[in-house]
């Protein structure tokens, strides 16, 4: 099989695991009082990081039959990485890892792999076909270490040698691992081991490419001097060798070992301020595998290299931290004029919207996050307002059932709050469909929070809950208000940017003050003059002209921008029917966002107790499918 006709570029075998990361900087572990949950394990790092940069990578390790192995899978599935040969093991949990960050220099890290999972991979898990389908097949040290994952990975490289596989190894060095150190030192980087020395040395000479730090060089050499190391390594193996050199960068080796280090290919490092050094390597190896898979230059490689693990040091986590390709590509191509790549406010824009793992097309979205509007539907009938949460309970109920009939899934979303929606956003988590949820105290201008601090709700919010803040706002509002409604929207996207939840940004232009079109344009592109990127805009309709104007905007600032849904306003549906020729014509326009023209007059009936169940949920149903029907003729 040709080369370029290969199924995989890479397929990653080894350490697969589950990182809970403590998110308490500069606390010790034993203070740690909340984590965050990440895909992790140096193999299942690796094979993330190489798929976020154009390469076709799979999977081949085993996982737990339980929710963690299922996280790991989905992680892994969401990005592209193949897991066909991911196996559930029946019997074994998937393997943990617990880590902190005290300082640069002190990272405290315990691994949990007690007869795991994925140590359990044994040579018959190994299929000669599926090894042969790929360009690479790239190892991690840690399964040499154990007789039963070493027969596996002998067993790998020899069909990997037979059928012309590239073969990368990447020492991986962890003596706690290796039964080194006490179970819970995971922390120790290198202790010295002639036992580990000749084991790694029996396998050398099957890879094509040796990667490693200084000290990973160390033990694979036999010895503490880093010349003489490499020289010990190069007696087993002809491999090229990559040394990782910290802050100084790397050098490459691809024949005889020259008598200085410097003496070889050399790529300098990149600065930036170490949060984490965790992962680091295993986004070195990423990018590193790129540039190798792609036949670039050991220089370029290696560009790519040091800069995946820069980038992966100045954040949290390792998985979630590796840079997309569009992000590395835009960093390479003006590093020069960027001194902290860390503090660069266009990475770290393109790192949010470059590594979302979900797109959506058209989105025919059902809002029911209204509260004093449901509020003044129940006084006006004479009745509690704890009648509301069943109400909601019942749109939700009409809400699947439509999705359900039409077959929307993956083009149906729904806007429900926290204060009388709190069971439905519950029954709703989970499953796969757009989910928005407000922050704003209705009709509130200035505009006010809710919940308060918002950094604080984000906190306890599922991922997939979008942040939707309404704002009444106009570009000629008296400074004052102007000032004071932008400093909130700020506050706002910043911490939708810190917690990774995605913005919808709800623009409404007062009822006092001028309602022309070009408004809502001027509204928008003050925004994204203050730095604010909301991933979502929701906006009434607009004339074709208005919708070319603002697509020239959002292209131009922020062209991932998911788009706009409209509003409703609570117009008659004929009205918003005749706004959709219009938003169709732009691709901007993913669909509407409707709530009180659907569910309005069935509530009212519905709370007066006019009405029963079965009747509201069919009127609703019938109201939100007239307007699914409307919008996708107009496609």
């Amino acid at each position: 099989m040709r080369q370029q006709d290969k199924m995989f570029d890479v397929i990653c075998m080894g350490r697969v695991a589950v990182d809970f990361y403590g998110q308490q900087i500069g606390s010790r572990l034993e203070d740690m009082s909340s984590f965050a949950k990440y895909l992790g394990g140096s193999s299942g790092n690796v094979a993330y990081g190489t798929a976020r940069q154009g390469l076709k990578s799979s999977m081949l390790a085993r996982v737990g039959d339980e929710h963690m192995g299922r996280f790991l899978r989905e992680e892994l599935n969401r990005l592209g990485v193949d897991t066909s040969y991911l196996i559930t093991d029946k019997e074994r949990l998937t393997a943990l890892v617990i880590l902190g960050i005290k300082d640069e220099d002190t990272f405290p890290l315990i691994f949990y792999r007690d007869n795991c999972a994925d140590m359990a991979i044994t040579a018959d898990d190994v299929d000669e076909e599926y090894i042969a389908s790929s360009r690479c097949l790239a190892i991690t040290g840690t399964h040499l270490s154990n007789p039963k994952t070493r027969d596996a990975v002998l067993t790998a490289l020899r069909y990997a040698r037979k059928h012309g596989v590239r073969t990368a190894l990447d020492i991986d060095y962890r003596p706690v691992l290796w039964g080194l150190t006490s179970l819970g030192d995971g922390e120790t980087r290198f202790i010295e081991s002639g036992a580990v020395t000749d084991q790694l040395q029996e396998v050398l000479g099957l890879f094509d490419l040796i990667v490693g730090t200084e000290e990973e060089f160390h033990i694979a050499g036999g010895f503490t001097d880093t010349l003489q190391a490499l020289n010990g390594v190069r007696k087993a193996t002809d491999a090229v060798l990559v040394c990782k050199r910290g802050a100084q960068g790397c050098s490459v080796y691809e024949s005889q070992i020259p008598d200085h280090l410097d003496g070889a290919i050399n790529a300098t490092g990149i600065r930036v301020d170490v949060l984490n050094v965790l992962g680091a390597g295993d986004a070195f190896m990423s990018g590193l595998l790129r540039g190798y898979l792609n036949d670039e230059s050991w220089q370029q490689a290696c560009d790519y290299a040091n800069a995946c693990g820069a980038l992966v040091v100045s954040r949290h986590g390792c998985a979630p931290a590796m840079p997309s390709k569009e992000e590395l590509d835009d960093y390479l191509s003006r590093a020069e004029s960027v001194a902290r790549p860390d503090l660069d406010t266009k990475l770290n824009h393109l790192h949010r919207v470059t590594t979302r793992d979900k797109s959506w097309g058209d989105l025919c979205i059902l809002a029911f996050d209204h509260r004093s509007q449901f509020e003044q539907m129940a006084q006006d009938a004479g009745v509690s307002v704890s009648r509301i949460s069943p109400l909601k309970q019942l749109i939700l109920n009409a809400y699947q059932e439509s999705v359900d009939e039409l077959g929307l899934q993956g083009q149906a979303g729904l806007l429900c709050d926290s204060t009388y929606g709190q069971a439905a956003l519950n029954q709703a988590t989970g499953k796969d469909w757009w989910i928005g949820r407000p922050i704003e105290l209705p009709s509130s201008r200035p505009l006010v929070l809710e919940h308060g601090n918002i950094g604080s709700q984000l906190v306890s919010w599922p991922q997939e809950h979008i942040v939707k803040c309404l704002v009444f706002y106009h570009p000629d509002d008296e400074q004052g208000l102007r000032v004071e409604q932008e400093k909130t929207l700020e506050e706002v996207y910043l911490a939708c940017c810190q917690s990774g939840h995605e913005l919808l940004l709800e623009v409404i232009l007062p009822k006092d003050l001028p309602q022309d079109e070009t408004n809502y344009i001027a509204a928008i592109e003050r925004f994204y003059e203050l730095a604010i990127k909301p991933d979502w805009w929701k906006l009434p309709a607009l004339t074709a002209s208005s919708w070319s104007q603002l697509e020239r905007v959002i292209e131009n600032q922020d062209p991932h921008c998911h788009g706009v849904v409209l509003l409703g306003l609570d117009a008659p549906q004929e009205q918003l029917i005749e706004g959709f020729a219009n938003a169709r014509a732009s691709s901007l326009v993913k669909g509407f966002a409707v709530g009180r023209t659907i569910f309005g007059d069935a509530s009212r009936a519905w709370l007066a107790g006019t009405i029963d169940d079965e009747t509201f949920k069919n009127q609703i149903k019938l109201n939100y499918q007239t307007l699914i029907s409307a919008w996708q003729q107009t496609a």
